[in-house]
């Protein structure tokens, strides 16, 4: 019988789900508009400021995994833990639950990547330095190509290991997140 995915190990996970890129894809939008769409209608009732698209697959024209993130930005009044035990009985995996972060995924299966994948970041309103990194390199297409590079050196040297693949991007990605939030200010307040 084969095991759950709660009972494998990391390095069971990260062989099972290594990091893989593939060229940009139209339909990632169209499966944010649907995954956007089945949130909205899960958390009607709930405090949700804003649902957004980020990660690599919200960045026009580079390389990314096939993996579409969706921050929800929820208010400081609600209860976080709330939201992702409905987000939990409506098919979304709790990964990690953090003081005030709460990540959540759907698509990954006992044999691999599903057809479609998300990861769902659930924020209190405010914490969403990912919307200042997406919008500085859509705005700026050399450095996002510059981030598509350093994505495809680091893939292959970091491709069953998730966590090192991530810390090697954050020197990047920090640079041009405070950038961002100087040039954008309180774009997203």
């Amino acid at each position: 019988m084969e095991k759950e995915l709660s009972e494998m190990t990391l390095k069971e996970l990260w062989d099972l789900f290594p990091i893989f890129l593939v060229q940009p894809d139209n339909l990632w939008i169209e499966y944010y508009k649907e995954i956007e769409a089945e949130i909205t209608a899960l958390l009607t009732g709930h405090p949700v400021k804003r649902i957004s698209h980020i990660g690599s697959t919200a960045i026009h024209g580079i390389w990314a995994k096939n993996i579409v993130d969706v921050m929800v930005e929820i208010l400081d009044s609600a209860d976080m833990l709330k939201v992702s035990q409905i987000m939990e009985q409506n098919g979304f995996i709790i990964m990690s639950d953090e003081k005030s972060r709460i990540s959540l995924n759907r698509g990954y299966t006992k044999a691999g990547f599903g057809d479609k994948v998300y990861h769902i970041h659930l924020r209190y309103a405010g914490d969403n330095d990912e919307l200042y990194f997406r919008d500085y390199l859509n705005d700026h297409p050399s450095i996002a190509k510059e981030y598509e590079t350093l994505k495809l050196e680091l893939w292959k040297r970091y491709e069953h290991d998730r966590d090192a693949y991530t810390d090697a991007k954050t020197d990047f990605i920090r640079k041009w997140t405070t950038e961002a939030r100087a040039v954008y200010g309180t774009r997203y307040r």
